[in-house]
């Protein structure tokens, strides 16, 4: 089977969950015999997980050219010569870090002209990705990365004939924070496009159960393909971390509650047994969220904990790993009830146990690994108490990181998930 993936980029920039789980699909599906690529969007893909081959792929609708092609008309009809040069990898993560579309008038309009696909500003983005593939791939299944990207599915599906496929991840965050006018046109305009998609993939039942309704689609159009990772390279300490160590891997963002961990781990501090506690945090931000992180900071120093807290810039896959071993207990307090919990897999994989909200996808993933704790995130303290459960029995803490890395390498390594995704797709050509 020919699929090809549509995959936004994060530029290297934070912990891109879409980015994880399309490239593990990717290459478990190559090892099953299938022609599978990725198609970077918006910005370059993580570089350590782009091989030689994937590299030659050109960045489409680059994040440069599609904000210029939205603010001024006249970059809409310039040569492509010209656009290459806005689409160079070294500007595009340049970018990322440095440049953000903050203003929320400005994230609309875009989502929405996105999302108008053919009649959108970016329309000549979209007809130079087409006739890309018309070239080079003729695939018989094309699969976006997430439903923000349905303004391409018409055009796709009427001029390719393929099978158009949506994953599900986390969009309902994004589109319900933009201006009120704004977040309305958006949902009309991908339940419109859904008509063009041949199936809709969700990475929990949470998440299947979420975006179906809001999607408009019949109840069963929503197929469940829990995510996976590949798991080499992943392997727990030959000990525990001595003293304790908490880890926190995800965007330092406000939804997945870094503040709420650091007032935890400032309390935890003061506990008989724990006082030498330490923290680890990695995952990246957006120079729009770099106050927050701020604030945080400030709170370790007044606290007089700072110098037990390490923050990790460098997050590559080769960092990542080093990094997971070093901890305890994985602890990432979200807020806005995650659809995948890519974090939860890679915790497991390395033997980390979790103490996690019970929201979203996480009470599924705990259910089918016994791998961490759950807390309520609506009573207060809770989250404190399980931690300080599984930092004081660091025997528990290891059976339960033991447990969750034996069910993890049997459910959600990326082999697991492309066999599962292949089962689905195999219905629609």
């Amino acid at each position: 089977m020919q699929i090809v993936f549509m995959t936004p980029g994060s530029g290297d920039n934070f912990y891109c969950e879409n980015c994880l789980r399309d490239k593990a699909l990717v290459v478990a599906l190559r090892a099953l015999g299938h022609d599978a690529t990725s198609m970077p969007l918006y910005l370059p893909p993580l570089m350590q997980d782009t091989d030689p081959g994937d590299a030659k792929t050109p960045v489409f609708f680059g994040g440069v050219n599609v904000y210029l092609q939205q603010r001024f008309k006249l970059f809409r009809h310039t040569p492509r010569w010209l656009d290459k040069l806005f689409d160079a990898n070294g500007l595009l993560r340049f970018a990322a870090r440095k440049v953000g579309m903050t203003k929320a008038s400005l994230l609309g309009e875009t989502a929405v002209s996105m999302l108008q696909g053919a009649t959108g500003r970016q329309v000549k983005e979209l007809e130079r990705l087409v006739s890309y593939l018309q070239e080079n791939s003729r695939p018989d299944v094309v699969v976006l990365s997430n439903a923000m990207l349905l303004g391409m599915a018409p055009l796709i599906s009427e001029q390719l004939g393929c099978a158009v496929v949506c994953m599900l991840q986390d969009e309902h965050d994004f589109i319900d924070a933009l201006p009120k006018g704004y977040s309305d046109q958006a949902w009309d305009l991908m339940r419109q496009n859904a008509r063009a998609v041949s199936l809709f993939i969700a990475p929990s039942r949470y998440y299947a159960d979420l975006m179906g309704p809001r999607l408009g689609l019949d109840q069963g159009t929503v197929k469940v393909c829990y995510n996976g990772i590949d798991p080499q390279g992943y392997a727990p300490p030959d000990a525990p971390p001595d003293p304790p160590v908490i880890g926190y891997l995800s965007r330092l963002h406000p939804d997945k509650g870094l503040d709420l961990l650091t007032d935890a781990f400032i309390k935890l501090r003061t506990q008989p047994g724990l006082e030498k506690t330490k923290l680890i945090i990695a995952g990246g931000l957006t120079q729009n969220f770099t106050s927050y992180v701020d604030v945080q900071k400030q709170a370790f120093q007044q606290a007089g904990v700072a110098g037990d807290v390490e923050w990790i810039d460098d997050f590559d896959r080769q960092s990542k790993r080093d990094f997971l071993p070093k901890c305890s207990v994985m602890c990432v307090p979200d807020r806005s009830g995650p659809a995948a919990g890519m974090f939860v897999i890679e915790s497991l994989l390395a033997g980390v146990p979790l103490v996690e909200p019970s929201v979203g996808v996480i009470p599924e993933l705990i259910e089918a690994t016994g791998g961490g704790l759950l807390y309520d995130p609506d009573t207060p303290g809770d989250m404190l108490t399980k931690l300080t459960e599984l930092l004081k029995d660091p025997a528990r803490a290891k059976s339960i990181g033991q447990t969750g890395r034996q069910s993890a390498l049997r459910q959600f390594t990326a082999q697991a998930a492309a066999r599962r995704l292949i089962n689905l797709l195999a219905d629609q050509i």
